[in-house]
């Protein structure tokens, strides 16, 4: 246990949630695999199983293990017991995943490189305390030497933001 814990402060977050929270997520996307794999069919052809016919048996196991996951969290009977983290621990899972999806949002907007860019500067200003002048340089040069590592050497197209398509790349 933690000293949190052990003083009386109870600012903990228990395992029902995200172990509800995951088996419902993961209950989902059994549910997808299935319905896909039904789309596309999961019979037997001439020359084999089709597209579909492994997914789908894939897809109802993660159904099943899901739901009987989810029923007994629901229903108090699960295994785990105790807690899941602190309330400082998931501000800090939210401090990293919160600028993540605001980066993946930002790339359909401005590209892969200009999110990036700003990605790695918010995360070497908040978190790691550097100056400008190194935060600029290392968030300049990493965009940068993806673009000629992707781009140039392997030949393999990013999305680009409308500053790459002004400087014409």
């Amino acid at each position: 246990m933690t000293d949190e814990k052990e003083a009386g402060d109870e600012h903990v977050v228990g395992n029902r949630g995200p172990e509800v929270g995951v088996a419902a997520f993961l209950l989902a996307i059994g549910g997808l695999v299935v319905a896909d794999s039904l789309r596309v069919g999961i019979g037997w052809a001439d020359d084999g199983p089709r597209s579909g016919y492994f997914p789908f048996y894939v897809g109802l196991f993660l159904i099943g293990a899901s739901g009987w996951t989810l029923l007994r969290a629901l229903i108090g009977r699960s295994p785990l017991k105790g807690e899941f983290a602190t309330r400082e621990q998931i501000r800090l899972v939210f401090a990293v995943l919160v600028p993540m999806v605001v980066y993946v949002a930002l790339i359909a907007g401005l590209g892969i490189y200009v999110a990036s860019f700003l990605l790695i500067a918010y995360f070497m200003k908040r978190h790691g305390k550097y100056g400008w002048p190194i935060t600029v340089a290392v968030a300049a040069a990493v965009p940068i030497a993806f673009f000629l590592l992707f781009e140039r050497w392997f030949l393999v197209l990013l999305p680009k933001g409308p500053l790459e398509a002004a400087l014409g790349f």
